[in-house]
């Protein structure tokens, strides 16, 4: 059903995440980002927004993503339909995949990184995911480039099982503003996320937000 990706990029700060699923609207459903705090991404056969949510309130007042994960699944019955993955501005990450979503289906946690998906047409998809994050020119590209290309590397290998419908990507920094774009149904989202992040990243776009308030600069004009 659902791929993503939750990532810190050391050399500069941010906390990032993208995803891409069959259904609509993954950037809604899925990711969840805060400057200085973390991410969160939740996902599933029942995809619980309020795991979302709570997860990236918990992270704000310093709980660990281990404790987080661990006391949301622990108090949900729905969880082995539904699948969480958190990670802390620090980059500490942990993860659950429920039993009961569809194969193949899995995550895997890695340096300042966490890697996440069901309804997989194999099992290679995750391994292409963390392949193509770490993998020597990906790490020489800028931050949202390199999680671009784990949504790329995951179509390449076979993607959801379903075909891919929706693709977001979401990029926070305590001394810029947000970027939150999303594709939100389109028959080929990926190569529609590229055009935006190029527009979003070039003038005169690029220009006019890097005007705008940010959390350590709140007054800027």
């Amino acid at each position: 059903m659902t791929f993503s990706v939750l990532a810190l990029d050391r050399a500069t700060g941010a906390i990032g995440g993208a995803a891409a699923t069959g259904n609509l609207a993954v950037g809604a459903w899925v990711l969840r980002a805060a400057a200085g705090v973390g991410a969160v991404a939740t996902q599933g056969m029942s995809v619980s927004a309020p795991w979302g949510d709570e997860g990236l309130a918990r992270l704000a007042r310093g709980e660990s993503p281990q404790e987080i994960v661990s006391d949301l699944t622990q108090a949900d019955t729905g969880r082995d339909h539904r699948q969480l993955a958190v990670m802390d501005a620090a980059g500490r990450s942990a993860a659950w995949t429920g039993p009961h979503n569809e194969d193949w289906k899995g995550h895997v946690v890695g340096v300042d990184c966490v890697f996440a998906g069901n309804w997989l047409s194999n099992r290679d998809v995750l391994a292409e995911m963390q392949r193509a994050y770490g993998d020597g020119t990906a790490t020489k590209r800028e931050f949202g480039r390199r999680l671009l290309a784990v949504l790329d590397a995951a179509m390449e290998v076979g993607s959801d099982a379903r075909g891919t419908l929706s693709a977001a990507i979401r990029i926070v920094h305590p001394a810029r503003p947000p970027l939150d774009l999303r594709v939100d149904h389109d028959l080929t989202p990926l190569a529609r996320l590229h055009a935006l992040y190029d527009m979003a990243t070039h003038p005169p776009y690029s220009e006019w937000i890097g005007q705008l308030p940010t959390q350590d600069d709140p007054c800027r004009h």
